[in-house]
């Protein structure tokens, strides 16, 4: 008996083996991989399954049934990953009244638009921080399924704020039409909410949570310094977090809303503007990464100075936005803080995230250095190490490609010719 279910078992095996998918060959001339401190030159990527299953010096023969993809006169890299996007959002000076005139349908496919826009300027994973409805929770389940192409998600689904707070949904709102939201809405007052907020997140299918530890630069209210929570209950938001396997991404602008999330235990702090030397020792000391959305400051500086672009009591807050954004990042970069890649792609334009990388390399950060903020370090913030973020077997294969090579000029990332995620070719030099 036991030999004849050896004998099923090798013959089963055999089968499968036969009935494999093919391997792809993909000839990187140059190959930047995530985490090596230099490229390497003509490597062969092997991709199996979805999968790197090795990376090797040379370029292998093809064997009968193998697929090659010569990139020969091409730098590969990481699909690169932008931490901070609003997929379902986009900037215009509608944006205001669009909460009254769009429909969740409406934002829903827009999202998928913008979502293909973004895997076709090589960003083969995204960590979507707010939306209205979930969208971009179902939206993240039908790139799975297949139904629609974009970047891998991680989404937050709503972000969590206090009354009157960045992210109260009915900040704005005539007294006719306001109500007072609570933790299924994502607004908290107390640590019991913080708590209830959490774990509607989590019934809902979020991947993380997102909190505006401070006001904001879009919001409706001047302040975009004022801290929004008490330090007791972020500490039971991250603490109810941590319990699903959460991380906590925490938007911030002014010092004192920093220090409270930090000491509180948040992953990251995005944007981080008006940071201040205690904050960054806090950050060193609790390892927590900075997203400095670089592209967005400069972004809203920029349009403040169109009359009717955002709504007057905005204006201000964003003209000085840009420049403030721009030195902190260089002060730090000094102190040693850790730096993740993030747009806010949808309060800036969407397919634009690789403008990113130019700003952080103008701003101190060598092109290697950027490279890897939205690879490796983007990954390790995720999370997802063992899965992301570098060219490495066991990893998805997620490769994007460039003719020209990123570290001599770092502009070459606008050019991306060729995607893949996890082994499929979105886009490739030789399409029409």
């Amino acid at each position: 008996m036991r030999r004849a279910l050896l004998t099923l078992a090798i013959s089963l095996s055999l089968s499968l083996t036969a009935h494999a998918a093919p391997r792809t060959l993909v000839y990187a001339g140059r190959l930047i991989d995530g985490s090596s401190p230099s490229a390497r030159t003509q490597v062969t990527v092997l991709v199996e399954n979805g999968k790197v299953v090795a990376v090797e010096n040379g370029y292998r023969a093809a064997a009968a049934g193998e697929t090659v993809i010569d990139l020969k006169d091409q730098t590969v890299m990481p699909g690169f990953i932008d931490l901070h996007v609003h997929l379902g959002f986009e900037p215009s000076p509608q944006q205001y009244l669009e909460r009254f005139t769009l429909n969740a349908a409406d934002f829903a496919l827009r999202a998928a638009a913008h979502a293909r826009t973004t895997l076709g300027a090589g960003f083969t994973t995204v960590r979507n921080l707010g939306d209205s409805d979930n969208v971009t929770l179902s939206l993240r389940e039908a790139i799975r399924k297949g139904w629609v192409p974009g970047p891998r998600i991680f989404s937050a689904g709503k972000a969590i704020a206090t009354t009157g707070g960045h992210a109260d949904p009915t900040n704005g709102w005539s007294e006719d039409i306001q109500f007072d939201p609570g933790p299924r809405e994502g607004v908290i007052n107390g640590v019991d909410d913080a708590r209830k907020a959490v774990r509607q997140r989590y019934k809902d299918g979020a991947d993380l949570i997102k909190i505006t530890a401070t006001g904001g630069v879009l919001s409706l209210a001047k302040s975009p310094d004022a801290p929004q929570f008490r330090e007791e209950e972020i500490r039971a938001i991250v603490e109810t977090a941590h319990d699903y396997g959460f991380t906590v991404a925490a938007h911030a602008h002014g010092a004192e809303g920093m220090k409270r999330a930090i000491r509180a235990g948040v992953d990251s702090i995005e944007h981080g503007t008006r940071a201040d030397d205690e904050v960054f020792q806090l950050m060193v000391e609790h390892g927590t990464y900075l997203v400095p959305t670089l592209s967005a400051g400069r972004y809203v500086a920029d349009k403040a100075k169109i009359d009717g672009f955002y709504p007057e009591v905005v204006r201000p807050k964003a003209a000085a936005i840009g420049p403030e954004a721009a030195q902190m990042f260089r002060r730090a970069l000094a102190k040693g803080v850790k730096i993740g890649f993030g747009t806010d792609a949808g309060v800036y334009p969407h397919g634009e995230n690789a403008r990113e990388f130019l700003y952080l390399v103008e701003g101190g950060m060598t092109p290697m250095a950027a490279l890897q903020a939205a690879t490796r370090e983007a990954a390790r913030l995720l999370h997802q190490e063992e899965v992301l973020g570098t060219v490495a077997p066991g990893r998805y294969a997620d490769l994007v490609a460039t003719r020209r090579n990123p570290l001599e000029d770092i502009s070459a990332v606008l050019d991306v010719d060729f995607v893949m995620k996890e082994g499929v070719v979105f886009k490739s030099p030789s399409a029409p």
